[in-house]
């Protein structure tokens, strides 16, 4: 053709057809599912639809012509293609991995079966179908997590779980609470719920109170509760019990159990140490209180009385250091024992102290306690044999009754052992009851006693002199120094009242340097006023006994500067029998100083000719219960005749101390007496109406 004609005609350009749609196409398009063809000649896709590409992640483009295996190659999916040359095809469903084109990896559910195109005679492809199943399978992974980290917490603590319903049914638990209830887990995994409440409750000791406390609890779906529980085993478990909430809502309980068995043992062991006694496993004084306490509330409630009794072992120390520790452990466990044996069954023992044992007497009177008392002082009275030593053990009793006496136990053990105290100075040995006049006396003697240490503070005690006279010339020879106190608010105070409390509470020590010091410095002055007067001063046995008194004396004379020979001692003639060889050291010492030695009060002490022999005593002091029946009494004058006579015979000098009669010196100087003092002649003056009445009329005698 020529190019002119080419020019003329008109181009025409022709619109092609569009290519047929495979004729899997409308099939695939109708279904809900993502899926796609494969051929079985070749099996290679031949079709798919939107959903599975999308569900692929890839174009369709990509997806037709490819190898079925591609899309879907898990083990099981090749095995399946490779099978179909051996094999007729067959349909597969099952669940299945599938990587996305974006590499995301997919949980899907896939059915694969034959189908059979439009006129042919057998299958000749596949339909391949899936649904996706990951959203449905990360839930149930998810569940499957909190389920085991649910079950990794239940197993991780150390109490038992069990988690039920509101209906009680059980829907977890962990091993710990099968081990604490003693239970095999069979029951509670195959979730048995009436054999395993059944076993619980007949595991209790109390299967009906465990009941009815039980279905409260699940009645009320709100409450928590807490309660211990006794097992047939003796083991003790605590169960708390919380509601379980779900969405905000009760949705059953959980309970939790912990074994208190090896905690409640501590706690009473713990108890036990600190209420009872280690040496005699009786309670203690601490466990005693609280029982006085259970007594005394009883006696107010009921108007029942009761008696607490005091127990104190005699002479105890001498046993424990003579014979060693060990034994007297033993000697107070057979104390114990012996006590225990005499009481009632509702009375209590406790040891309160080293060798005090106490004992509450519920319902008692003074005639109970007295019965029981004697009881107890003959079983602890029974002869001993302990480690080869063979003694016999006594002891001292005070008691004190409620409420006559106190309601607690401090008051009653005060009141009580002031009656005990009273046996122990009485003797040892037997029992008393407090009587409140013995109260007082402890009361008005503990006043005394602190008045008495002001009182030296303060400088109110003071010095009297009685003078001592020649019987023969009727001229003062020496004087006595006697200690006199005036309280501003006891008044006038009397020797014999607060002697005898300084000597008990050792105080005297104190009393008696001082007045030996005053009394020195005295005796000084006169001296120095050129009317030297000889001066006695009473040494107490317990100023005797002290260690460094010797020395004190030589130091006092020392600062004092007085003349050894113008100081008198008088002694005690218990001095002189209490430790004699050590008394007549120390006598010696004394003598050696110079200074002169008396017995004073002789006569009612246990001296003899053998001790009076051997001390350097330079006089003997008559006591004034023998000069008081002068001369009538028949036994006095002879008693006073005796000591004479014995005094002579030793070559000691004699006075007689208060002479109130002209017939009392006249009987004293007819039978040789040397020197006597009292009311006759003079009452004790102090220092200045002494120098005044005496010394300045020329009546003393020059030493």
């Amino acid at each position: 053709m020529s190019s002119a004609l080419r020019r003329s005609t008109p181009y025409v350009v022709a619109t092609l057809p569009p290519p047929p749609a495979p004729p899997w196409m409308a099939v695939l398009e109708g279904l809900p599912l993502a899926a796609w063809v494969v051929a079985l000649a070749d099996r290679s896709v031949v079709a798919a639809n939107a959903q599975a590409c999308a569900l692929l992640g890839r174009p369709l483009a990509e997806l037709l012509d490819a190898p079925a295996a591609s899309l879907l190659a898990t083990p099981e999916d090749l095995s399946y293609w490779e099978g179909l040359d051996e094999q007729a095809p067959a349909s597969l469903h099952s669940q299945a991995l599938l990587c996305a084109g974006d590499g995301r990896l997919l949980h899907v559910e896939r059915c694969i079966r034959p189908v059979t195109a439009p006129g042919a005679a057998a299958a000749s492809h596949l339909l391949v179908s899936l649904r996706d199943r990951s959203a449905e399978q990360q839930a149930g992974d998810d569940r499957e997590t909190a389920a085991a980290e649910l079950r990794a917490t239940l197993e991780a603590t150390a109490d038992g779980i069990l988690v039920t319903d509101l209906a009680g049914r059980i829907r977890s638990f962990n091993h710990r609470f099968a081990q604490l209830w003693n239970m095999p887990e069979s029951l509670l995994e195959v979730r048995d719920d009436a054999k395993v409440h059944d076993w619980m409750r007949r595991s209790v000791d109390d299967p009906e109170a465990y009941q009815r406390r039980l279905a409260a609890v699940q009645d009320a779906a709100l409450l928590s509760s807490s309660e211990q529980l006794r097992l047939h085993a003796g083991q003790v478990l605590e169960r708390v019990s919380r509601p379980l909430w779900q969405r905000g809502r009760p949705a059953g309980r959980v309970y939790s159990f912990r074994d208190l068995t090896r905690q409640l043992a501590a706690d009473r062991r713990i108890e036990q140490l600190s209420t009872t006694d280690g040496l005699t496993g009786l309670p203690n004084r601490s466990r005693l209180s609280e029982r006085v306490l259970e007594a005394a509330a009883q006696s107010r409630r009921a108007g029942e009385a009761f008696a607490l009794m005091l127990i104190d072992l005699d002479r105890f120390r001498q046993i424990n250091d003579s014979l060693g520790h060990g034994v007297g452990d033993e000697v107070l466990r057979t104390a114990a024992q012996r006590i225990q044996g005499c009481l009632r069954h509702s009375d209590d023992i406790a040891r309160v102290g080293g060798d005090q044992f106490a004992v509450l007497l519920p319902g008692a009177d003074s005639a109970t306690a007295e019965t029981l008392a004697r009881r107890v002082l003959t079983a602890v009275a029974q002869p001993s044999h302990v480690d080869g030593a063979q003694f016999t053990l006594t002891c001292s009793i005070g008691v004190a009754l409620c409420p006559q006496h106190g309601r607690t136990l401090d008051d009653l053990v005060r009141h009580a052992e002031a009656a005990m105290r009273e046996v122990k100075d009485a003797g040892r040995g037997n029992f008393r009851l407090h009587q409140p006049r013995v109260e007082d006396d402890l009361r008005q003697h503990m006043r005394l006693d602190h008045a008495m240490r002001q009182a030296l503070v303060s400088g109110r005690f003071r010095l009297n002199y009685q003078p001592q006279v020649d019987l023969a010339s009727g001229r003062v020879v020496g004087s006595e120094a006697l200690i006199r106190w005036r309280d501003p608010e006891l008044g006038d105070v009397s020797p014999a009242r607060f002697i005898p409390v300084a000597e008990e509470t050792g105080f005297i020590i104190a009393i008696g340097d001082w007045v030996l010091s005053q009394a020195m410095r005295q005796a000084t002055l006169w001296k120095e006023r050129g009317t030297p007067m000889p001066i006695a001063v009473n040494v107490s046995a317990l100023q005797f006994q002290q260690i460094n008194f010797i020395d004190r004396v030589a130091s006092m004379l020392a600062v004092s500067g007085l003349p050894p020979h113008l100081l008198e001692l008088e002694l005690t003639e218990s001095i002189l029998v209490r430790h004699a060889d050590e008394a007549l050291r120390r006598l010696q010492a004394l003598s050696r100083l110079g200074l002169r030695l008396s017995i004073d009060d002789f006569g009612t002490g246990y001296s003899s000719l053998a001790y009076l022999k051997r001390f350097p005593i330079d006089k003997l002091k008559i006591d004034r219960s023998f000069v008081r029946g002068l001369p009538d009494d028949e036994s006095d004058a002879g008693i006073v005749r005796a000591i004479l006579q014995m005094a002579r015979a030793l070559g000691k000098q004699v006075i007689a101390e208060g002479v109130e009669t002209e017939p009392q010196r006249a009987f004293l100087q007819a039978e040789g007496c040397a020197q006597f003092q009292g009311f006759l002649f003079s009452a004790p003056l102090d220092s200045l109406s002494f120098e005044q009445r005496l010394l300045r009329r020329g009546g003393a005698a020059v030493g």
